[in-house]
């Protein structure tokens, strides 16, 4: 089903991907898609033994003098009109846009920080051999635009902790936003991707996510 999407939408995906068209000299950090995609490694996902809380979060965040936990910064940072904030990072109003589903939201309890690259996810693909350190900094990892996003309860839920090859965002303008935050996220991490996982990700590299550029950069040891 994928395959079919991903070719069928092709022309329209190049067209309003707001990541589709590169700079004129791609820094160091910033390639395009197919460029990024041959750097991740292929290998069998092992889910034995995953449980949420091997991943602490939401924890300070990166200013722990603002009163807000990591969940508390992502929303302020995606705000599209920024809430009115209270002690103990209490937000009111403000104004987001779920980009898996194009949904407009007015109320931060209505939201979900997800993880690009979902807990279960990480651990099938090699956080199961990570220090319990390294997984909370992963669970709450603000140094790279994309690896957490604001979104509908909904859309995360209908996500759940599948990959590319069992689910993309509704929209299709989309598609290669997320593909090339799920490729920019398991690089920076390290993480391995299974075989259908990775023949997803080379449709999309093929045809409509050519020319989108992937944020490449390293996580924190």
């Amino acid at each position: 089903m994928i395959k079919n999407l991903v070719r069928g939408l092709a022309p329209l995906a190049l067209i309003l991907s707001p990541l589709a068209a590169p700079p004129p000299a791609l820094s160091a950090n910033v390639v395009l898609f197919p460029d990024a995609l041959a750097d991740l490694t292929e290998a069998a996902e092992n889910p034995a033994g995953y449980k949420v809380s091997a991943f602490p979060h939401w924890n300070e965040g990166l200013d722990a003098a603002d009163g807000c936990d990591t969940r508390g910064e992502v929303l302020l940072e995606e705000a599209v009109d920024a809430p009115r904030t209270g002690p103990g990072c209490t937000l009111r109003g403000g104004r987001w846009t779920s980009y898996y589903d194009g949904q407009t939201v007015t109320d931060p309890a209505a939201l979900r920080v997800d993880h690009i690259v979902s807990l279960d996810e990480a651990w099938e693909s090699g956080a199961s051999g990570w220090t319990a350190a390294r997984r909370e900094r992963f669970a709450n990892d603000l140094g790279s635009p994309g690896t957490l996003v604001a979104v509908t309860a909904r859309s995360q839920k209908d996500k759940a902790g599948r990959d590319p090859a069992g689910w993309v965002p509704s929209s299709s303008t989309q598609y290669c936003r997320y593909a090339a935050e799920w490729l920019g996220t398991k690089l920076r991490w390290g993480l391995t991707a299974d075989k259908d996982e990775v023949e997803t990700l080379k449709l999309f590299a093929d045809g409509p996510c050519e020319e989108t550029v992937v944020v490449r950069s390293k996580a924190p040891r």
